[in-house]
């Protein structure tokens, strides 16, 4: 970049050292700061060395004033004693009220965010003009560096642990004061939520089952209950059903229908058709998006999700039926990179990723018939990349005179951000709607 370019580069001094001088005034307001800008978003060095300060500063519990921020700056080699008293002198003197702290890091922001956007556009133009690629990957990669900039999830380089421990105390104190909107998306099932403390936020999820066990029934009400509880959007991947199928079920479930009877027609009773309209109704209500193309690739899932506002969660039935974006005749390694891929473009949207998976007939020949993690068709590559792993498994699928009827096992078979156990769930087949089970009450 030349140095004309450089001097044209917008920045704004002044909300810089307000930014810094708020601080100063009220050591507090640091945490605010916190969750709009970094260190990199200041174009001055000197100033990102001294916001860097201030936050060891805060972590440490150490009161923050022009004298002892200077001796941290002196400290850390940033400043002599003599060069730095006058500026940090300077900067408090500069703000005019700290209670506008929000205001000038948002400038701050903004102007780092132009920056960012024009260096952006050079490296597009520079794989254009280089004409190596092939023109939908050119574009792609466009669209995904664009896109990552307005999602704030754009390349940094790396970021030292005190920045990222404000925001930890921050999120601590927010979970103390308000736990359930601090934790992960809650699935809607409490005995669940109490073994995973919800779903994270770049979170790979896999629900395994052998066909008929109920996979799609619990993704749905999974995604329901997300919808209806968080306002969020829910995109749904149908693979295997068309989407009216798939509308179908969840009608089914949300009016507690009989499967049967609305895909025969049997609808005689005007309290059925009551009850599908206020269940149509609270749906409607709900933004659950659904696309039913065959085969689809990450890359398509990918570019469609990116165009989606307040993206809450994603759910995709089912693994197996999608497709790679290289052609790989060996399929182990093509589900391989369709899981890897999932779990980058979970970690990139920043929303849990919910994807259903068939299981091999392992349990068929076994004499205990619950799943376990070896029975994942066609990767060990699933098991690696998730967060996560489920089971389904329903006593009554193999048995005539099961021990529980109408029950179903959720084993949590992976959790890497906590312990493993089994769930015991109600399985109301007819409605294909799973309930909770209360275990605290007689």
């Amino acid at each position: 970049m030349n140095s004309d370019i450089t001097r044209r580069l917008p920045f704004s001094l002044e909300a810089e050292q307000s930014v810094l001088g708020s601080i100063l005034i009220d050591p507090q307001c640091i945490a605010k700061v916190a969750e709009i800008i970094t260190s990199e978003d200041f174009y001055l060095e000197n100033h990102a060395n001294i916001y860097l300060a201030m936050q060891e500063m805060y972590l440490k519990n150490r009161d923050i004033d022009v004298v002892t921020l200077l001796d941290t700056l002196v400290h850390m080699g940033v400043y002599s004693e003599e060069s730095g008293t006058e500026y940090i002198k300077l900067i408090a003197e500069t703000v005019p009220i700290a209670s506008n702290v929000v205001d000038y890091s948002k400038i701050v922001r903004d102007k780092s965010m132009l920056r960012k956007l024009i260096r952006t556009c050079e490296e597009i133009s520079e794989t254009c003009y280089s004409e190596q690629d092939d023109i939908s990957h050119i574009l792609d990669a466009a669209e995904q560096k664009i896109f990552a900039l307005a999602q704030g999830n754009e390349t940094k380089g790396f970021v030292h642990i005190r920045e990222l421990l404000v925001g930890v105390h921050d999120h601590l104190r927010n979970l103390v004061i308000n736990k359930k909107e601090e934790q992960g998306v809650q699935t809607g099932f409490s005995g669940l939520d109490r073994v995973l403390v919800g779903l994270g936020k770049s979170d790979l999820i896999l629900i395994g089952a052998r066909p008929g066990m109920g996979k799609t029934s619990f993704a749905m009400n999974i995604a329901v209950s997300v919808a209806q509880r968080t306002k969020q959007a829910v995109c749904v991947f149908s693979l295997e059903m068309s989407g009216e199928q798939l509308a179908s079920r969840v009608l089914s479930s949300e009016a507690l229908i009989d499967s049967y009877k609305m895909r025969s027609g049997e609808l005689s009773d005007p309290e059925d058709w009551e009850k599908l309209a206020h269940a149509s109704a609270r749906l409607s209500e709900c933004d659950i998006y659904v696309d039913d193309t065959t085969g689809i690739t990450v890359t398509g899932m990918k570019a469609k999700l990116r165009r989606v506002r307040n993206l809450g969660l994603v759910v995709i039935d089912y693994l197996q039926l999608m497709q790679s974006d290289r052609r790989i005749d060996n399929r182990v390694q093509e589900v391989a990179e369709i899981s890897r891929n999932l779990k980058l473009l979970a970690k990139e949207l920043k929303v849990p990723v919910i994807t259903c998976a068939q299981l091999s007939r392992g349990p068929e020949s076994r004499t205990d018939k619950t799943p376990m993690l070896s029975d994942l068709r066609d990767s060990g590559a699933i098991e690696q990349d998730a967060d996560v792993v489920m089971f389904l498994y329903r006593d009554d699928y193999y048995k005539d005179d099961p021990d529980k009827p109408n029950t179903a096992s959720v084993i949590i078979a992976k959790n890497r951000h906590g312990s493993t156990g089994k769930v015991e769930m109600g399985w109301l087949g007819q409605y294909t709607k799973f309930t909770t089970i209360d275990t605290e009450h007689e």
